[in-house]
């Protein structure tokens, strides 16, 4: 999405249907600034899913990712993120790691996700799709919106930009 909003204007003007996640995120990728319809992964250590998710057509959402908080390897990567980008993703937030932060750092894309980490994960093709997830204070449901800022992340049940 390539309108400009800002996450603190969209709390405030529906507070009562906004959530906001813990300030846990660190901020990668060219866009500083995304939101999208909802996406979502369960996935540990294993980021077969997230390939063969960014391997189709983004239209403009956002993939959100519950690594369970590992810390232990990425679940993205830089050519995940340039096929991201190349698929019309706006963004993606994850409960986990990326690695190769100056190749995602130069892509088209919008990422949160709680650190970097050099050690790949496993591939082994395990996790669950479109499911409803929860972590970082806020809960997440595929087919409602999230937006990312410099200030943070919220979710709501409905766009709140009214495209």
């Amino acid at each position: 999405m390539s309108t400009t909003f800002y996450t603190a204007d969209l709390c405030d003007a529906d507070e009562a249907n906004v959530g906001t996640t813990e300030p846990v995120f660190s901020i990668y990728g060219e866009r500083l600034t995304f939101g999208g319809p909802i996406r979502t992964l369960r996935v540990f250590e294993d980021n077969s899913l997230v390939k063969k998710a960014l391997a189709g057509d983004g239209a403009g959402a956002v993939l959100v990712i519950d690594g369970g908080a590992s810390l232990r390897c990425a679940l993205l990567g830089g050519n995940l993120a340039a096929m991201a980008s190349s698929n019309g993703w706006a963004g993606l937030v994850i409960n986990g790691c990326i690695r190769d932060v100056h190749e995602i750092n130069a892509c088209d894309i919008g990422v949160r996700a709680l650190a970097a980490c050099p050690r790949k994960s496993e591939k082994h093709g395990s996790g669950e799709r479109d499911v409803e997830l929860a972590f970082a204070g806020a809960e997440f449901r595929p087919g409602e919106y999230v937006y990312c800022d410099l200030d943070g992340v919220i979710v709501a049940s409905r766009d709140l930009l009214d495209r």
